[in-house]
């Protein structure tokens, strides 16, 4: 597992689709899904289809501090609509996800 997540810059697109809960996600959400931050994707997943599903464009970070995390959700214009606190994790470095027309991705892959 690489809670770094050193080869992250290699993905600037896709080439294929990963369901996870009814939302799509692509190569570089699924590689860091595999090394140690599916909870970071499943908790975004989650509170974009129970609660913000309506919303066409959304901003999904990870701010991480020390051993603890901000999960912050926005519409992209800097309003946030959803921010979770955790107290403790073993996450490594900060993400930014774009979610829209029902595929979540890495930035570097929008």
């Amino acid at each position: 597992m690489d809670l770094e997540l050193k080869n992250l810059e290699s993905y600037i697109g896709t080439t294929s689709y990963y369901k996870v809960f009814g939302v799509l996600v692509t190569d570089g959400v699924k590689y860091i899904m595999e090394n140690g931050y599916s909870w970071f994707v499943t908790d975004a997943i989650s509170v974009i289809i129970t609660k913000l599903r309506n919303h066409d464009f959304l901003v999904v970070k990870l701010e991480v501090k020390n051993s603890t995390a901000d999960l912050i959700i926005s519409d992209g214009n800097e309003n946030i609509l959803y921010k979770q606190h955790y107290k403790f994790t073993d996450a490594k470095r900060n993400l930014t996800l774009y979610y829209q027309n029902g595929v979540l991705m890495l930035a570097s892959e929008y």
